[in-house]
């Protein structure tokens, strides 16, 4: 049944006129839109409001379009004029919680529903020729405007500024002497669970087009007509919870048997780099059940679990983010959890996802052998295991998707004020959707612990010859004090075997040095280290950054350097130690200094430690 009504009975052999002719004409263009047309509302043929000759239509807060047909207009301005007045509804323009509140205080009302009224044709009309529907009935409004006609508000803001009395403007669907928008003085108010059903079915049919452009550029068939409970879990996502709907109508999801057999996958799986979820059909899972595991995998891919693994165990990582998301979905009461793959512990639901891996990895007994959705020892993230991924919005990065993605959807659910949501999940999204620091920026960090400025300290020897001028008037200069600069230095060990790149020590060497100059650090002691290590002394930050000629090129044992270094007369007890390599290293390192680890981005440590590490591209 469709949204859109039309009301108008044609009796038999009745001669319809053409000016109703063309409108009809124009209505069949709204009605086979695949956006107009599932919009709501109810056409009417019918004056109830006064018209003029130049109004052509007007909508009122119940939903009801009044149509002029004695208003000459071509087709595809009758199209434009009708999608104006739908979009007047799904904006939520005649919404009490839309309307700025001082629209009905004072003593000019009448103006400012006016005012009111004016800003929201001139913000539909921008959009729609933004997006080229029919033919516009007006000039373009930014001709007129030299603010950005962003939103209604700010639009009606401006004309109040300007001190206009309300006098309206072409941009409407009616003269001068009418507005469009009939009923304004007794706004849509919504109370308890009621929700504006014309904006909802906006934001459906926004997420249902995307679903099928997407498709189509991915080259997947969209069947319309299939509604299985996995689609119609889905398409809830679209209408009902705005975090995830533009997740749910960005990812492509698979119901495939053979598919999921042929990967082992028992319910489902995620691939993020791709855009897709596959989904096992023959779980027997209801359209409640499938909500939640839909949910726990678009937060997998939202959350960028796939990257950040970090060289962790992938499969205990993954049951790590298993047992977060759940214990979230859990509290946000999303769908039904399922009997069979759920991994939910009410004493890890207030931890993060690094904090339960570091529990995990202390009993391997218990946590090596858990189901996921995708089965018995199987993560469901399946971003390492497939082809990368190139369709979901060309032109934008991955990450940088992700990161929108979850961070508008939650922005527009805490406006909404729909649902509960977990200040973990809150926490999470809002810091990943923050500019991610550059390992070089932590590792600068990391030495300012290590190397505060040097303070300095006034003196009265011998005044510089510059203050010869004045050679009775003593006065101080500051300089560094000795001690302080002398004891300014750290340790590195380089791992020089043959799996660590020229490349990759030149970039960690050129940064290392950087930061040594920049803190005021004189000399650096380097060992350099394969099977054997070779002590290449105290080096100034300069010569560290000039081609070093590397020794070695062996298996890899760096226990020899780290003792070599400790047990150095010359080395301060205290002094930092910087361990660079690649992480093919003994299964056991034993470091008495304070210490950290610098390790290409594909690299990961044999052994668990709490000092810090920085990877790098």
């Amino acid at each position: 049944m469709p949204n859109l009504h039309y009301y108008r009975y044609v009796a038999p052999n009745e001669k319809i006129p053409y000016n109703e002719q063309i409108f009809l004409q124009g209505w069949n263009l709204i009605e086979n839109h695949p956006l107009f047309g599932k919009l709501l509302g109810h056409i009417y043929l019918k004056q109830k409001y006064t018209y003029d000759a130049d109004s052509a239509a007007i909508v009122d807060n119940k939903g009801n379009i009044y149509i002029n047909i004695y208003c000459k207009k071509k087709t595809s301005e009758w199209f434009y004029i009708i999608a104006h007045c739908l979009l007047h509804l799904a904006f939520g323009h005649f919404d009490k919680d839309t309307i700025p509140s001082d629209v009905y205080a004072g003593n000019t009302i009448e103006t400012k529903l006016a005012l009111w009224n004016k800003a929201c044709d001139i913000y539909i009309t921008r959009f729609l020729m933004d997006i080229q529907i029919g033919t516009p009935t007006c000039d373009d409004p930014s001709n007129d405007y030299t603010i950005k006609l962003s939103s209604e508000e700010k639009i009606y803001r401006h004309l109040l500024s300007l001190h206009e009395d309300g006098t309206l403007q072409p941009y409407g669907t009616t003269s001068h002497s009418h507005m469009d928008m009939a009923g304004l003085a007794h706004p849509n108010e919504y109370k308890n669970n009621e929700s504006n059903s014309y904006a909802a079915q906006f934001y459906y049919s926004i997420s249902h087009l995307t679903s099928e452009t997407l498709s189509d550029v991915g080259g997947h068939v969209y069947d319309k007509n299939k509604n299985t409970p996995v689609l119609k879990a889905a398409r809830w996502f679209m209408g009902n919870f705005p975090l995830l709907g533009s997740m749910a109508a960005s990812y492509k999801i698979i119901e495939d048997y053979s598919l999921c057999i042929r990967n082992e996958i028992e319910i489902a799986a995620v691939d993020a780099i791709r855009g897709e979820i596959y989904i096992n059909p023959t779980c027997g899972f209801s359209e409640e059940e499938w909500k939640f595991v839909l949910a726990h995998e678009f937060l997998h891919a939202g959350l960028m679990h796939h990257k950040r693994c970090q060289g962790r165990n992938a499969y205990l990582w993954n049951i790590a983010c298993d047992y977060v998301i759940n214990g979230w979905l859990h509290e946000m009461r999303i769908g039904i959890m399922p009997s069979k793959g759920l991994l939910y512990d009410e004493e890890l639901k207030s931890l993060s996802a690094e904090t339960i891996y570091d529990k995990i990895i202390k009993d391997l007994k218990k946590y090596s052998r858990l189901n996921t959705f995708r089965g018995y020892k199987k993560g469901d993230i399946l971003a390492d295991e497939l082809p990368t991924f190139g369709g979901l919005h060309e032109g934008v990065r991955l990450d940088e998707f992700y990161r929108n993605v979850l961070r508008e959807g939650l922005d527009f659910q805490m406006e909404r004020g729909r649902g509960f949501l977990p200040e973990g999940l809150i926490e999470e999204i809002y810091a990943l959707s923050m500019p991610v620091i550059a390992w070089d920026v932590k590792l600068g960090k990391w030495f300012d612990t290590y190397f505060p400025p040097l303070e300095k300290h006034r003196t009265y020897a011998r005044p510089s010859r510059r203050q010869s001028a004045t050679p009775d008037i003593p006065r101080p200069r500051t300089v560094l004090c000795e001690i302080d600069e002398k004891n300014r230095t750290f340790g590195v060990i380089i791992d020089t075997s043959g799996s660590v790149s020229t490349r990759e020590l030149g970039m960690a060497l050129g940064s290392i040095a950087s930061y040594a100059v920049a803190k005021d650090v004189p000399f650096v002691r380097v060992v350099f280290c394969d099977a054997n290590a070779y002590d290449a002394g105290y080096l100034s930050p300069e010569d560290i950054a000039r081609q070093v000629e590397v020794k070695g090129r062996g298996g890899t044992i760096l226990q020899p350097a780290v003792n070599l270094l400790e047990r150095a007369n010359d080395f301060p007890n205290d002094a930092p130690i910087l361990i660079i390599t690649d992480g093919f290293i003994e299964e056991n390192l034993y470091v008495h200094h304070e210490h950290a680890y610098l390790l290409p981005k594909s690299g990961k440590l044999p052994f668990h430690t709490k000092s810090p590490i920085f990877y790098f591209e």
